[in-house]
């Protein structure tokens, strides 16, 4: 059952990027509404399933719709990364309030058992999404890819990046749908992307500086798929796609 309950741990001011002695190991979980919608789906169905999915919806009209049965294999392995993220003592993911609207992967840090991920302030829900995207990240350095990527064992660079986005988008779309999770326009961006199947052109347009081998091969075999990407992006965000936006 997902409970959406993963503990935020920020550092405060006199320990901001660093573990303090004698500062929290876990802070206690906290039950929001993701945890109270779980909570009614399962007393009402008699299933610890995902809540029935409703249609996701963004500023510009743009419609995702979603099956029962994929938020429900989604939900089961949010709800175990959640658990391991509050229960597993050995590893922090430490979060670190940013006034910018920053992607999961901004000045994402990794230091032997804890990761630094910025989260933007404000984010609400989205907290929740940027910590799977850290952890999964500190689990490959912690040789536990296997493990959280299994589809992915083997997966570097490119590949494993994509692999990590791809998770990071489904718990999205998981609470966007099932949970009445608000609008957040970094990971609608990164979901929206995933599901209209631009997330290559997604990811290399967004991190120009990253993945330059894989991109020019890409771009090779691709022929047109950048214009394609951000004709698209541009009538669903009524926006330039992260990577070409003035500033």
């Amino acid at each position: 059952m997902s409970r959406l309950k993963i503990p935020t741990i920020r550092p405060t001011a006199s320990i901001e990027g660093t573990r303090s002695r004698g500062y929290p190991r876990k802070r206690p979980p906290h039950t929001g509404l993701f945890g109270v919608l779980v909570l009614l789906a399962a007393c009402v169905s008699g299933t610890v399933g995902a809540p029935a999915p409703r249609p996701i919806i963004i500023r510009s009209g743009a419609r995702m719709r979603v099956e029962q049965e994929r938020m429900d294999t989604i939900n089961e392995w949010v709800s175990r990364e959640q658990d391991n993220i509050r229960d597993d003592p050995s590893f922090w993911v430490i979060t670190e309030s940013n006034q910018a609207e920053v992607y999961p992967w901004d000045d994402l840090r990794i230091s032997n058992d804890s990761v630094w991920v910025q989260v933007p302030r404000g984010a609400g829900d989205a907290e929740y999404i940027y910590h799977i995207y850290a952890h999964l990240h500190l689990m490959v350095t912690m040789g536990r890819q296997e493990e959280w990527l299994p589809e992915a064992p083997d997966a570097v660079e490119f590949d494993l990046e994509r692999a990590i986005l791809v998770r990071t988008a489904d718990a999205w779309i998981l609470g966007r749908a099932s949970f009445d999770f608000a609008a957040f326009g970094p990971l609608d961006e990164l979901a929206y992307s995933q599901e209209a199947e631009f997330l290559d052109a997604f990811i290399f347009t967004a991190r120009p500086s990253e993945f330059a081998v894989t991109r020019a091969a890409w771009a090779r075999s691709n022929s047109g798929e950048m214009e394609r990407y951000r004709d698209w992006f541009i009538e669903t965000f009524n926006q330039e796609p992260p990577g070409l936006r003035p500033g």
